[in-house]
């Protein structure tokens, strides 16, 4: 947490009837998990992604996620477009407006991900991380905010982690560090710049390693998610946080067991996949 956070957390189920959600990304995984809670509290979720057309190994695209949205009781809006664009984000922007009357809250979900050592980092993939994690995570928040200052309930929540200037995290890999924190930094500064506007600015980040799709098609993926929790509890954090007043939640680093305990949740083991395989920790902790 920063020296000017605020930290009053809303119960997990706090209503988002009506509020409306743009987020980057959001197809699958973890993104996916957040967009169809939100969808469950009754909110709107716009979702700019690129995925389109099915991926050969991952399931899911935005148009079945905009389904699974609908059916958990939300109402979903796809926007296929690419968060590195500046066009394609305007026009997710005056697409959510268009349709919804407005933006309320921004999910800076959208990331790249290499964890190569500096010498083994194509400079294209070092460049899309930082196009997609760092520009793309200030280009959304920046478009939106003209709307999010006119919003009764204005959240902008980035899924990044604490800023841990402990040098394990750049010598793990340098690249995606700079990165992720890159999305952190952006979380650090548009809190302080907005803190009297009452536009409430959180980073959050899972505690241990989460089940996903894209950890599962890993080697050794079917192994390695025995120790990780359900993408449920990074969504159930997030509701929590964009449940509650902006005015009095802002400038956080949080991680998702700690925004559970603050929200009332004191079961936290019904989110592992296997109760009795200890969690693997998340990088960045």
């Amino acid at each position: 947490m920063t020296s000017e956070s605020r930290t009053e957390i809303a119960p997990v189920s706090a209503s988002l009837k009506n509020r409306t959600i743009l987020m980057s990304g959001g197809s699958r995984g973890i993104g996916l998990a957040i967009a169809k809670a939100a969808g469950a509290l009754g909110a709107n979720v716009v979702l700019l992604s690129k995925t389109a057309d099915p991926h050969p190994s991952l399931e899911g695209t935005i148009h079945t996620a905009v389904e699974e949205i609908n059916q958990a009781g939300g109402r979903g809006l796809a926007v296929v477009g690419d968060v590195r664009i500046d066009e394609d984000v305007q026009r997710a922007v005056d697409e959510a407006v268009a349709a919804f009357g407005g933006i309320d809250i921004v999910v800076n979900n959208a990331s790249a991900i290499n964890l190569a050592k500096t010498d083994q980092v194509d400079m294209k993939r070092y460049d899309l991380m930082q196009d997609i994690n760092v520009r793309g995570t200030f280009l959304l928040s920046k478009t939106a905010l003209p709307y999010l200052r006119a919003s009764q309930h204005p959240h902008i929540l980035t899924l990044s982690p604490p800023l841990n200037l402990d040098p394990r995290w750049a010598g793990e890999h340098l690249a995606y560090t700079m990165a992720k924190y890159g999305m952190s930094m952006t979380t650090l500064g548009l809190a302080e710049e907005l803190k009297d506007q009452g536009v409430g600015v959180n980073s959050l980040w899972p505690e241990t390693l989460i089940d996903t799709a894209a950890i599962r098609n890993l080697p050794g993926g079917q192994k390695m998610i025995q120790g990780a929790r359900d993408a449920q509890i990074v969504a159930d954090a997030a509701m929590a946080i964009l449940g509650s007043d902006p005015k009095k939640l802002s400038g956080n680093f949080f991680t998702d067991g700690q925004v559970l305990k603050l929200a009332g949740v004191t079961d936290l083991e019904k989110y592992a996949l296997n109760p009795q395989v200890p969690l693997v920790e998340d990088i960045f902790l």
